[in-house]
Formats: structure tokens, C-alpha cells, sequence
């Protein structure tokens, strides 16, 4: 299963998610705002706490479904006595995720890159529900 990856992301977090209750997650590193940027409510991702750069066959990780996703933008202007003035902009990516599965990688499928998201395939995931 070809899947969009989230990289660099706290074990805390994982954990979290892995308890079964959707949350919101604030993302401010370039490939995960520019990997989320990809994708739409419904999407199946792929989250590891291991960083984009290291990602190799064998890492585990969790598949979580997007529930929603939006994208900002802040900007900020600091003045200093008076006269001295720093702009700056910060892009986030908000998301609230949904734990559907763990996981482990079986191939990269494309490098890591800051212009496009790095995809990976992973582990089919066979969840069961009972109803």
C-alpha cells in the first residue's frame, strides 16, 4: 500500500493517536506542511518518528486516515526601538487524524525531497471491527 509520509514525529504523538481518539495535530516542518498540502479528508498517511532523511525498509510506524486538514499561513512584523523591522512568515499545517493500523515499511518509493512529499509502501493493514 503506497502511502504519503508524515517524518519527525514526536513518539508522544504516536502514542497518543495509537489510544484511538482523533486529534489535532500542528505540523510547521516543510515536508509534512508540503506532504499534507497533497492530500485530502479520507487519505490514508503514513506517521514515524523517524526523520525523513533516514527512512529505510523496516521502519515502523502507524496509519492514521485524515480527517480534516487546513493550511496557514502567519505572518509576523517585529519592531525594535523604533526603526527596526523584522517580518516573517510561518506556514502550518493543522490536521485531525483518525489511528488506523501499525505498520512497517516494505520499499521507499521516492527520496526524500522538500519540493514533493516522499512516499513509501508500506504493510497492508487488516483491521477487523466487530459489529
Amino acid at each position: 500500500m503506497e502511502c504519503i509520509t508524515l517524518s519527525g514525529i514526536s513518539p508522544q504523538v504516536i502514542d497518543e493517536l495509537r489510544k484511538g481518539t482523533p486529534r489535532t495535530v500542528e505540523l510547521t516542518s516543510a515536508h509534512n506542511v508540503i506532504a499534507l498540502s497533497s492530500v485530502a479528508p479520507g487519505a490514508k498517511v503514513f506517521m514515524t518518528s523517524v526523520d525523513c532523511e533516514d527512512i529505510v525498509t523496516g521502519d515502523t510506524g502507524i496509519i492514521v486516515e485524515i480527517l480534516s486538514v487546513s493550511i496557514t499561513m502567519k505572518h509576523i512584523v517585529e519592531v525594535s526601538q523604533g526603526y527596526h523591522v523584522m517580518e516573517r512568515e510561518r506556514m502550518s499545517a493543522r490536521c485531525k487524524l483518525k489511528y488506523i493500523s501499525n505498520t512497517t515499511i516494505k520499499a521507499t518509493v521516492n527520496p526524500c525531497r522538500l519540493t514533493e512529499p516522499r512516499r513509501v509502501d508500506v504493510v497492508r493493514p487488516i483491521v477487523f471491527h466487530a459489529g
